[in-house]
């Protein structure tokens, strides 16, 4: 099962009106970060290494808004930091589902049940849980005892309230085809989370692990072991097929770094949200004054052993459209 049919269709409409305007370039989805600060110091993350008066700092709903809008962008992710930890999230989410955005909140679920009462189940609305793993090896990630079954209690509480529950998980060198079915079996089958997103890691600048990550090569000999029974078709992950193609090194694309652009205390960040080459105030400076063509394995020496979703499901969906047999693969698996 992939992107749920009503999103797939106004992503399509979204995209044929971008085709028929002749933008070269538009973003399908904006990351928000409203905040950096975070309750946690996850292994792969380094968001929180920011000084301490840029931790305390907090984009408005106001910010948020108008970005998005600019950015005519279809979904917004909202991630961090931790997002719940903004006094003003609720309002930012209904701010932009008063604009028909699909919105994905991120949170490793730590606040999730105690603010609930703030949100209220909506068919573009879904959270989006950080599951690095089953019980040990989530709470390693995490560096927290305790996280995974606090996370576990907090899905099981929104989706007995109507919520839609999704959950992201990456994977590391540490991981195995056998951890890595073993975590979407239990969050497809046992859990019953409504959609499930995964990515390789990526050693990006300011994470403090630098060892734990995958190459290119080890990140599709994983998946490609870990699909190899044919799981794939029934776990219900959030991604396109021919990105899922692409994890198993089946296919091979270059990055779209502008099609899922990130936007935070600092504008526009430069060209993703793993890479920091300068940031612009405006969405369209960010289009104008980037060399996007610097970017991609085999052009910028930091993107070697990236296949982060922010830079290649982009291409993986605009390949589709371009397809009539891979719409067709993609409607199917709706």
């Amino acid at each position: 099962m992939g992107i749920p049919l009503r999103q797939s269709i106004t992503v399509g409409t979204y995209l044929f009106r971008n085709k028929l305007a002749r933008r070269a370039k538009f973003p399908l989805i904006v990351e928000v970060e409203p905040l950096f600060a975070c309750n946690l110091a996850c292994n792969g993350c380094g968001k929180i290494q920011h000084p301490t008066e840029i931790l305390r700092q907090r984009l408005t709903v106001d910010q948020v808004v108008d970005a998005i809008e600019e950015s005519r962008a279809p979904m917004v992710s909202i991630a961090g930091g931790e997002p719940l930890l903004h006094p003003d999230i609720d309002k930012i989410v209904e701010a932009l589902l008063a604009r028909k955005k699909y919105v994905y909140l991120c949170t490793n679920a730590l606040l999730l049940e105690r603010k609930l009462d703030k949100f209220k189940p909506h068919p573009r609305f879904s959270w989006v849980v950080h599951i690095d793993g089953l019980r040990e090896r989530h709470d390693e990630s995490v560096s927290r005892e305790g996280t995974f079954d606090r996370a576990v209690a907090a899905i099981k509480e929104a989706k007995a309230r109507g919520f839609t529950v999704n959950t992201n998980t990456t994977f590391f060198n540490t991981d195995s085809p056998s951890t890595v079915r073993e975590v979407l079996d239990y969050l497809n089958d046992d859990l019953g989370v409504d959609q499930m997103m995964i990515s390789p890691g990526y050693a990006y600048e300011k994470a403090p692990d630098q060892v734990n990550f995958l190459s290119t090569r080890s990140s599709t000999e994983l998946f490609k072991e870990a699909f190899a029974d044919g799981r794939r078709k029934r776990w219900r992950l959030n991604h396109s097929p021919l990105f899922l193609d692409f994890l198993e090194g089946k296919v091979d694309f270059e990055c779209t770094p502008w099609g899922i652009p990130s936007y935070s205390v600092f504008g526009w960040q430069r060209p993703c949200y793993l890479m920091a080459d300068g940031y612009a105030e405006t969405y369209q400076e960010l289009l104008d004054t980037t060399d996007w063509s610097a970017y991609g394995r085999g052009k910028d020496p930091r993107c070697a052993n990236c296949m982060a979703h922010c830079g290649y499901e982009p291409t993986a969906v605009l390949a589709t459209t371009t397809s009539l047999r891979q719409s067709i693969r993609a409607a199917v698996a709706s």
